[in-house]
């Protein structure tokens, strides 16, 4: 299936990944004729839908599948985390990522790793061939190592991200035209290194396909105005992985993979002021916007998406639950939160994890203490502005989903049964014939 002879000696088995963020398999199993490059790839390969993870959030998720490990290893437990023992937050970036990268095992064992597009990979790693970081980074001169890659990707235009804000408006048309743009630049930079033939781990991520999730799955699963353009987006999509497909060498094992599932978003949860109504919480005055804004009397307060935070003494700065009242605590709130409907009479959560089951690892400090993973249709938020209702519609209509994300491994006999994001590093692995401590990874191979 290559056109291309390798450059390069014969240093062992090589692999492809290309991450199509967000993309539920459904999608790719509904629509047969409309994506024959990937239905070509599943029939002949090994493909299904699989589990993301706890929160199924893209912060949280790409460090978990680049590392195998959950977020108690990453230390990332979405695009907003909290300081230990302070009510301060930050954005968590590459550098909070605690857990060892596919492509660094890789590099140890003296191979070569072109890392292109990754969130949460800022700034770009220095002990791999080329990086250009993806999602939360600044522009393509901070993104970009070596300089090399700086220079072309600016000389096309190279775009880390589509322009979200455009998906906010009524008519979608410019950002639909800004989608394909930005996944057009992706492409051309992919293509480019794919020719290079210069690596043993190729490992790329299209992020816009989350972006037009977004804004566009409505219009899909409902047959809403904007239906065809999203199926001639993805057919876009469809053509460029077979196109990279054609273009790998023998020697390399292609793998397509998202990091979490899509549905039809039909509520917004603000859970924050769910929790206030209910008493949970409170703010010092009627001005605030910030964590740190919160009342000493507050016992509860929550983090995107779904994250739940008692509000403990001797961790968290003004404490009101003392430690030998935490579990009933904690149990009052889960059975809260398990009673929650929406307007529809629909449970909003299809189950409430505690931290004990979700999260274990040297990084579990700042865990949260319990995650709501939602039925489809509602999309958790929690900001600390006044929000007036609980439920509410903002201007998405898709959501992740934590089940049904897409794998795609050009291997006839791979497992695709009981996966998830974490078994991905180490099939990479067995797959290049790269050795590991079974007991390093939460998840295992799947050849």
């Amino acid at each position: 299936m290559g056109l291309f002879d390798r450059l390069r000696g014969d240093e062992g088995p090589r692999v492809a990944f290309f991450g199509i963020d967000g993309v539920p398999y459904s999608l790719i199993e509904d629509n047969p004729d409309r994506f024959p490059n990937l239905t070509a790839l599943a029939d002949e390969g090994s493909a299904g839908p699989i589990d993301s993870i706890v929160p199924p959030e893209s912060s949280a998720c790409w460090p978990s599948l680049t590392t195998g490990v959950n977020p108690g290893e990453t230390g990332v437990y979405g695009f907003q985390d909290r300081e230990v023992g302070s009510y301060d937050t930050y954005v968590p970036m590459g550098r909070d990522v605690q857990a060892t990268r596919v492509w660094d095992r890789v590099v140890d064992d003296g191979r070569d790793a072109t890392v292109l597009n990754v969130p949460v990979t800022f700034p770009p790693q220095r002990n791999v061939q080329r990086m250009v970081s993806g999602f939360l980074s600044p522009g393509v001169d901070d993104a970009a190592y070596p300089d090399e890659l700086a220079d072309y990707l600016d000389g096309i235009d190279y775009r880390i991200d589509v322009n979200a804000k455009l998906g906010h408006q009524d008519d979608k048309s410019e950002f639909i035209e800004d989608a394909h743009e930005t996944i057009d630049k992706r492409f051309e930079a992919f293509q480019k290194y794919v020719q290079e033939d210069d690596w043993d781990l190729f490992f790329g991520v299209f992020m816009t396909t989350d972006r037009v999730n977004h804004f566009l799955f409505r219009d899909y699963e409902q047959d809403g105005e904007n239906r065809e353009a999203f199926l001639e987006f993805y057919e876009k999509v469809d053509d460029y992985l077979g196109r990279l497909r054609e273009m790998l060498p023998d020697d390399v094992t292609m793998m397509v993979a998202s990091d979490h599932g899509f549905t039809t978003l039909e509520y917004e949860v603000h859970f924050n002021e769910w929790l206030e109504q209910e008493g949970w919480l409170s703010y010092e005055d009627d001005d605030h916007e910030n964590l740190g804004d919160i009342a000493e009397d507050t016992r509860a307060y929550s983090l995107i998406p779904g994250r739940f935070y008692i509000n403990l003494e001797g961790r968290e700065p003004r404490g009101s639950v003392p430690q030998d009242e935490y579990e009933q605590v904690r149990d009052e709130l889960k059975a809260e939160l398990e009673a929650l409907e929406g307007p529809n009479g629909n449970k909003v959560a299809d189950r409430v994890v505690t931290k004990e089951d979700a999260f274990r690892g040297d990084h579990d400090d700042i865990a949260p203490d319990l995650v709501v993973v939602p039925n489809h249709g509602f999309d958790l938020k929690a900001g600390f502005k006044d929000s007036e209702d609980v439920f509410g519609m903002g201007p998405r209509n898709g959501m992740h989903s934590f089940d049904n994300a897409t794998l795609l491994v050009d291997e006839p006999g791979a497992r695709i049964d009981d996966v998830d994001l974490y078994d991905i590093a180490p099939t990479i692995l067995d797959l290049m014939d790269v050795d590991y401590e079974r007991a390093e990874f939460d998840g295992s191979s799947l050849v």
